[in-house]
Formats: structure tokens, sequence, C-alpha cells
């Protein structure tokens, strides 16, 4: 298997060097030899840009330049963390991951120290090379494992290694923001003008040093001397904050601050130029060549044909895709491996009852064909994997094979039977605001489809209780749920058990007791998941005199996820939402309303969020309705200063008291 590499163009680097050349930065740390450290670092007790951060990077370094006559790349990477406290050792647990499929990549010359400062005086131990480990993670995938020794609080480790490939397409990506903060990156790249590779950039930071230059080279061949050019390119930031992991963010590899390359052509040493640009079409025509992805189409599969006149006894399509789909899913068990390329193969895997996501969904696939369903075979990235950029034409930006159906103009379908509660009838949650490329062979047609959830869906909750002299309440409270949000709830349960799962209904507020909880059409999926929960209250704050009653329980809403003023990355809800919550509280004998929220309404001027709050006393009872609506799924870092003073608004009026007073 040919191992497939990401592309797209989408600036130019030259704006970043002449913005960091208008600028006078202060002097940057810069790399410094390996074995070399300052008392000053090794003194250091707090990061200086981020003052929290448990350890810092406080170098990485990357040389990268052609060997082999121009046929294989080595990178040189050294890198240097800091570790200020017992939170901080984590990271000396390194793991280095490379492609080892057709022994396309392989890791040199590996060296690690740990460096202390031990009554004034530095003290280094070394890694024992015998502690250095290579495991694989599957058929294409190992990784390099070891553990930094003498690791302290105060202590600075390095490592150093080279990376190699023999393929001149597999440039590699470097990623110049991590989860803890970076005080200084260095990468220096030494490319042949035989080859042009294009390079996306996302990076935010100002560039604290940019150089170039060129040298004249010479390759002899067969006796024979061509001259060629390379350029020498060195980039480098400095105090970059860490990326942490930000409520509702997508994935680290969306938003992490990084360049990645692709070859777009090359001009061989006297011969003619060869493009190597991928389109969508090209892509699609190496999945249905690939032996394990569209050589596994048409493998037989032993009992299938029970499956197939079982399907095909239904009346409507409809019927035989929910009929074959469900019998895969119960039938296979994911082994949890996520690639867009079978491992066993389908037959096997089938006969196993066990694979991973691409050979469950191609088996899928296959039954659903033999049952004359129109379907066809799709890759898609999961949610941790990071977003399909429609622009980037490369293979290696999917992980997951599924498939696609589209039953007509109004019902398209993207089946995956990896996961145990999943529905035929609705995208996985993972897969959304995301692309897939699916491929027809017949028709030689190899498209792009943004993967989306258009409808809000819709969470109800009733609350039915009365309020006793004291300050205690007793009632019921009704949950319905559908699409992702009964999906979620059945996972949660499930996994959970009851006893957990009653906690997070009650969002582990102990002042709650749940007397009884009962769980309606968990096994229909077609019908609303119905929670019935009968429950008690101490109500906090009561006294001979008062009673307080916040009306927000059993919500989600009891935790504002957006209290940082600040926000790294882009907002993931992942599909629009609407919560329709309904209370009804009888008030106790010889009492009275003493302070009653007010009706209120609040709308986002982009009209991206609303809140409403009705409250109404009438019959001896007050009755509370809330009504939040997040109308989009996706929402920009750039606008967060509207979204956080909205959301803090609607936490302080989600959570206002009604006030009870005696007599």
């Amino acid at each position: 298997m040919t191992k497939t590499f990401t592309i797209v163009l989408l600036a130019v680097l030259s704006a970043f060097s002449a913005n960091a050349q208008a600028q006078t930065a202060p002097p940057v740390p810069e790399a410094q030899p390996y074995g070399t450290v300052s008392k000053e670092d090794l003194e250091m007790k707090a990061c200086e840009f981020e003052k929290d951060a448990n350890a810092e990077v406080l170098f990485i370094k990357g040389d990268l330049y052609f060997t082999g006559e121009l046929i294989s790349i080595t990178q040189e990477i050294h890198k240097r963390i800091k570790i200020f406290n017992d939170n901080g050792k984590g990271e000396a647990d390194i793991k280095i991951p490379f492609y080892s499929g057709d022994h396309l990549e392989y890791l040199t010359g590996i060296q690690a120290e740990t460096i202390n400062l031990v009554d004034g005086k530095i003290e280094i131990t070394k890694l024992d090379k015998k502690l250095i480990y290579t495991k694989n993670v599957d058929k294409d995938m190992s990784e390099v494992t070891f553990t930094m020794p003498n690791v302290k609080p105060g202590c600075i480790i390095e490592y150093k290694y080279n990376w190699n490939t023999n393929y001149f397409g597999d440039f590699p990506d470097w990623f110049f923001q991590e989860k803890i903060p970076v005080r200084y990156n260095e990468l220096t790249t030494s490319i042949p003008d035989v080859f042009y590779y294009r390079v996306i950039s996302h990076l935010n930071e100002p560039l604290a040093k940019y150089k170039t230059s060129t040298d004249g080279r010479s390759l002899l061949d067969d006796g024979q001397s061509y001259q060629y050019n390379l350029k020498n390119e060195t980039r480098a930031v400095a105090n970059v904050h860490s990326l942490p992991d930000e409520p509702f963010m997508s994935s680290f590899n969306d938003n992490v601050q990084a360049f990645r390359y692709q070859l777009v052509s090359i001009r061989p040493i006297g011969g003619f130029q060869k493009t190597f640009s991928d389109t969508w079409a090209k892509v699609g025509g190496r999945l249905i060549d690939d032996e394990d992805f569209g050589g596994q189409f048409n493998r037989k599969l032993s009992g299938e044909e029970v499956i197939i006149a079982k399907a095909k006894s239904f009346k409507t399509d409809e019927e035989k895709v929910a009929y074959v789909f469900n019998e895969v899913k119960n039938t296979m068990k994911w082994n949890t491996v996520d690639d867009w390329q079978t491992d066993d193969g389908t037959s096997k895997s089938w006969d196993n009852k066990t694979g991973n996501s691409t050979e469950i969904n191609l088996i899928l696939y296959h039954l659903l064909k033999k049952s004359g369903i129109t379907a066809y075979p799709m890759v898609v990235s999961t949610k941790e994997h990071g977003k399909v950029d429609p622009y980037y034409t490369s293979l290696a930006q999917f992980n997951r094979g599924v498939v696609y159906v589209p039953l007509d103009s109004t019902r398209e379908y993207v089946l995956d039977a990896t996961g145990k509660y999943n529905m035929y009838n609705e995208i996985p949650e993972e897969l959304l605001n995301s692309s897939g490329l699916y491929v027809d062979k017949p028709n030689n047609k190899y498209d792009i489809i943004h993967l989306k959830k258009e409808t809000s869906i819709r969470e109800a909750i009733l609350i039915n209780a009365e309020i006793k002299p004291g300050g205690k309440l007793e009632g019921t409270v009704q949950i319905s749920n559908t699409s992702y949000n009964r999906i979620a709830a059945i996972n949660r349960y499930k996994k959970d058990g009851e006893k957990k799962y009653i906690d997070f209904l009650r969002n582990d507020d102990n002042t709650i007791k749940v007397a009884s909880l009962k769980i309606d059409n968990m096994e229909v999926d077609s019908l609303p998941l119905i929670q019935n929960v009968a429950f008690s209250m101490d109500m906090a704050g009561a006294d001979e005199n008062y009673i307080y009653l916040n009306p927000n329980l059993f919500t989600p809403f009891k935790t504002n996820f957006f209290l940082s003023e600040n926000r790294l990355t882009n907002i993931d809800f992942v599909y629009p939402r609407t919560y329709s919550i309904n209370g009804v509280f009888k008030i106790p004998a010889g009492y009275k309303t003493d302070a009653l929220p007010k009706s209120i309404s609040m709308v986002m001027p982009d009209k991206s969020f609303s809140f409403r709050r009705i409250v109404v006393e009438q019959d001896g009872s007050i009755a509370v309705r809330y009504t939040i609506s997040y109308n989009v799924a996706e929402y920009s870092k750039d606008n967060y200063p509207d979204m956080h003073d909205f959301f803090k608004k609607m936490n302080e009026l989600l959570n206002e008291q009604i006030v009870l007073k005696k007599g």
C-alpha cells in the first residue's frame, strides 16, 4: 500500500516574512546544541508567557534535506522540554509515530537524556537504548516509545532522532504549536528546485526568524553531471501559547498551527516535468483500484443469501436499508480501528464477526448492493482525525469507510454500522461538519459531499412538582430525546450503568434524590427516548418564612461552558439544537410569591442563539417555560466576545430564583 499525502496552496509565505521584518520583536531564545543546557533554564520556575503551564517546550528544531540522489528525505529533529511540577511529568512519556507500511518511513539515531540541577551542579542521566521500544499500531503505522529517566520537577528532558522516508513525495507536516507552550520552534527545509511542493499554512504567529538562500548543486548520474539549485528556508516562531482542549472544540488537528506540504510536480533532471497534482477523480480512482478498498466490493460473504433474500422481501427501499443496516450493526463488532482501507478483508472479518470500520461498512455496502439498493462506498474523516478540506485533494484526509445511500431527492443517508447505537437515517455525529468522498465506478463519478445536519435536534424536559412547607420539592420529570440526543443518552446509560447515569441526570447535585428511573423506547429507533424520573429535593436556604426555588433542574444548563474571556478555537456544536424546558410547581398552602422572575426574551444580533423565559402564577402554581435555541452548528471564535456575553446573561437568567414567603 502506498501512502498518500495531503495538499493545498492556501497562501504564500512572503506575507509572513514581510510582517516579521516590519516588526522590531525583542530577542528570542534559539535552539542549543544537544547536551548544552544553561543553569538559567534549569532554575526557571515557570513559563514566562503562560504562568500556569506544567511544562514547556524550550525549543524544537527540525532540519529537512534530501538524500539518496534526491530519492529520499531525512529530517533531523531535536526537542527540549522543561518540567515545572509533578503534573508535567507526563511529558516524559515519549511516543513518536511513523508510517511503517512498505517500510516507507523509519527512525534512526535516537538519543535522549534528562538534565537535573543537583546542589548547584548539572547532572545528566542518559536513556538506556535498551529501553527504546518499537511497536506496531496496525499494519501501516508503528511508533517508537520510551520514558525519560530520573524525571523530577525542575528537570529538563531532551531527545533527538532522524525521521527518514524512502519516497520524495512523503514530505512531513510540521506543527508549530502543542498541548503545552512552546518557547521556540524552528524549521529549516532544503528543497531541490527539481521538486515543487505546495504548502498549506495555518500559522497565526509572526515569524521570529525567516532566512532564505540558494545553493547551486550537481548530481552525478551514469557518469554525467546535472545541475540544480537547492532552496534553503528557515522559519521560526517564539512564545507560542499552548492549544488547550476547549468546550465544544472540533479537533486538535483542525486548530493547531502547522505547515502541511504536498508534491505538485517534479522536473526530472534531464527529462520532462511530471505533474502530481491530484483531483478528487484521481483519489477516487486510487480507491477503486486499491485491493484493500475497491478490491473488497464483490467478495462473497458466507451465508449472505439468507440476508439478501430477507431484504428483498420488504416492500420499500427504506425497509430494506433499515433491515440490512441493523443486521450488520448487530452482527459485527468494531475493533476500534479506524482506517480507510481494510486489514483482514471483508470475507474474513465477516467470518470472525469483527473488523475495522471500513471492513464493517464495506460488508454493509456489499449486502445493500446485492439487495437491490443504490449505494456507494464513501470515505470520511472522524472528528478526532480532523475536518476534510474540499480543496485539499488527498486520501490522507480520510480515516474511515462508510456507505452513501441516496434513496431519492429528499432522502440521502450516510450509513456507519460501527456504532452499536447508530441509526441508519442519521449521519453519525462524529462525521458532521466535514465532507465525504463517494465513488461511483460504473459512471466514473467521484464527488465530495458536505455532511451536516440541517434541522434542529430537540430535547424536551417536563417537570411537575409540589413545593412542601419547610423547603422540600417532590415530583416527576419527563425527558424526551430524539436523534443524536437519543443516541448519546442510550450510549451513556449502557456504558456507565444506571447509578452513574442518574448522577449525570441530576448534575451530581446531592440535594436531589432520585427515587426511580424508567426508560421507554430504548430498543425502538423510530420513537423518542422517554425517561421518567421520580425525585425529591431539599431546597437550599429555606427557613421558617422563606422558600427559594431554582427551577433550572435536570437540564444541560447547570454549568456555563463559556466562562473564559478568551477563545482560541472555533466553536463546534456539531448540529443545531433546541431545548424546551417546562416546569409546573405547586405552591404550598400558607405561602405566596415574594419574588417572581420576569418573562424575557434575548436574541443574538445574527440570530445564532436565542433565549426565552416565560413565568406565570396561576391556580396556586407557578409555571416556568424556557426555550433555548442554538440555530447554528458552528460558530467563529472571532465572534466569541458576543457569544460569551450572551451565555453569561442566559446562565444568570436560568438560575434566577423564585422566592416564596409564608403568610
